[in-house]
């Protein structure tokens, strides 16, 4: 289904990014950019594969995460420089302009793509991210929510664990989180035993060092860059608050959602079909120009 490799994006320092896509190249490029940091980009593999037979799907790890290049100084870890890396790719691939979604983290590394690069995007998805900050309090008083996340809080606070040892353990600890609905956990338990994590980016996240991915004034930025912007969103989502997808459509007019019901943080898990419904029906609009 997928050809993999392996692509140049940088000579000072060397890095190299593992790329998944599409084993039939059609036209009509959708480049995805995961999550984590500190994940690789097996985890939206499904359903994605279902659009490769009429889209060229591009998957790559980011820099310091699966099997892309890693080892770096840790200021080499940046949302700036993996912003850098995704152009270059683009470049290396031979696509002009593509379709970009970004799911979590990886939402804010599009947001910066598209206005670092607007000429190279086409459609921008924010998956299972949010474009405004997450307000402090913006879970207040969900139950549920403290439950199902207490025992991730307990692995980020236990001592013997570091680097991808630390990453997986609590993703595992995670997923009663970030999955919705219980009949859905197995299948996503079995997704996150093919993940290759990595430890690379928590290091200046853990030091105090990591710039944070957010640029200023993103709102009225991706407003007035014209590109049509998807906001793709689980409704019980426990990481990035749903209640930020209404404020974000008034401060973007131009912007569209789809809120998947029964579904968390890992919407695509939940609710496969309605997730890629959504994402279809807006990536075949056409293009701001």
């Amino acid at each position: 289904m997928f050809a993999e490799s392996l692509v140049p994006v940088s000579d000072d320092p060397v890095v190299e990014l593992f790329v998944a896509q599409s084993a039939r190249c059609a036209e009509r490029p959708l480049l995805v950019v995961h999550g984590g940091p500190d994940w690789d980009h097996s985890y939206l593999r499904e359903p994605l594969a279902r659009l490769a037979g009429h889209r060229r799907i591009v998957l790559p790890d980011l820099r310091g995460c699966g099997r892309s290049t890693r080892g770096l100084a840790d200021g080499a870890y940046t949302p700036a420089v993996a912003t850098t890396d995704l152009v270059r790719l683009l470049d290396a691939l031979g696509i002009e302009r593509a379709d970009v979604l970004g799911f979590s983290y990886g939402g804010l590394i599009a947001q910066r793509l598209a206005l670092a690069a607007p000429e190279r995007v086409r459609r921008l998805v924010v998956a299972s991210s949010s474009v405004l900050p997450v307000p402090e309090d913006a879970f207040d008083g969900w139950r549920e929510r403290t439950e199902r996340m207490a025992a991730e809080a307990e692995v980020w606070s236990d001592p013997s664990l570091s680097g991808p040892e630390l990453t997986r353990a609590a993703a595992l600890a995670a997923a009663p989180a970030n999955v919705w609905r219980p009949d859905a956990l197995p299948g996503y338990l079995d997704v996150l035993a093919g993940v290759r994590f990595s430890g690379e980016w928590m290091r200046p996240w853990q030091a105090g060092t990591l710039p944070g991915p957010r640029l200023p004034d993103a709102p009225r930025r991706l407003a007035d860059s014209g590109i049509p912007l998807l906001l793709l969103h689980g409704r019980q989502d426990m990481t990035f608050p749903v209640g930020l997808v209404a404020p974000t459509l008034e401060l973007i007019p131009g912007a569209r959602a789809s809120v998947v019901e029964e579904a968390g943080h890992m919407a695509h898990i939940d609710q496969p079909r309605a997730w890629l419904e959504a994402l279809e029906a807006f990536l075949s609009g056409p293009s701001a120009d």
